[in-house]
């Protein structure tokens, strides 16, 4: 890596701890009693780790579900799916970033249809964060959002599922250190982005998933693809309100400028084959 390169990375990481992006010692949250040391969390590396896994793919590692179901990360693919990491044992940053997240994501599900994508979940705490433990979270956050699954896993899982996700953690005196990051998947099961931090802005997450939503190769007509292509571009987002709404003006724009460029040729033509007087 390039002296520029690493400066960058620096000041990233440096910005995104000022942020709250990355989760530390400050959670004050109980760690299991088994950790006698607590190595040191290299944020720059965890960053790096973080970008590098984009566009690989995540394996179809297993998970059982708060109510007892035995999935897979594949059973998810089909359509693009938002992957949080949280410990349940976690008193504020964890639920703090879950109560955000859940308020994003039903600006998202009214902008883009309430069966567009999925959310999942998952405790990283394995000994603790058991399929009832993840539950109970669920319950104290009030995420009672259809399509948004929480989930368990075994630690040779997890230890896959996290290096997928480009997520590393170390304990610490009160928890662990972490970097506060939500992933997002394509429909086929790739890393398509990243999103950093405790109360990130709602584009962050809603601009990637707009994407992956109306920006997929339409299955059907010609005609629902340019629809898709439509909502692609004249949805957007409206900061006074926190709201995504979809713009006409744009396509109407485009319309009264395509009527006008064919009058001015049809003008042209007419003109040219008039019949000229000496």
């Amino acid at each position: 890596m390039s002296p520029k390169s690493v400066s960058a990375v620096l000041f990233l990481v440096s910005t995104l701890v000022s942020a709250g992006v990355i989760a530390g010692p400050h959670d004050k949250s109980h760690a299991p009693a088994s950790h006698a040391t607590t190595p040191e969390f290299d944020n720059k590396r965890a960053l790096e780790i973080s970008q590098a896994v984009a566009g690989k793919p995540v394996g179809a590692h297993a998970l059982v579900l708060s109510d007892g179901r035995r999935v897979s990360l594949a059973d998810y693919r089909g359509k693009p799916l938002v992957v949080s990491l949280v410990y349940t044992s976690c008193y504020h940053i964890c639920p703090t970033t879950t109560q955000h997240l859940a308020k994003v994501v039903r600006i998202a599900r009214d902008a883009l249809g309430h069966d567009s994508f999925r959310v999942l979940t998952i405790g990283f705490d394995t000994r603790n964060d058991h399929p009832v433990a993840m539950g109970q979270f669920a319950r104290q956050q009030n995420v009672g959002i259809q399509g948004w699954d929480f989930a368990g896993t075994s630690p040779a899982d997890m230890a896959q599922i996290t290096k997928d996700l480009g997520f590393i953690y170390t304990p610490a005196p009160h928890g662990f250190n972490h970097l506060i990051q939500a992933t997002v998947i394509d429909a086929n099961g790739k890393v398509y982005r990243q999103v950093y931090g405790m109360n990130f802005d709602t584009p962050l997450l809603v601009e990637p998933l707009k994407e992956l939503v109306y920006g997929k190769p339409a299955s059907g007509s010609l005609l629902s693809s340019l629809g898709n292509k439509i909502k692609l571009f004249c949805t957007v987002y409206d900061p006074a309100n926190d709201r995504y709404r979809f713009d006409y003006s744009l396509f109407v724009g485009i319309f009264i400028g395509l009527i006008s460029l064919g009058l001015i040729s049809a003008f042209i033509v007419r003109e040219w084959r008039r019949p000229r007087r000496d």
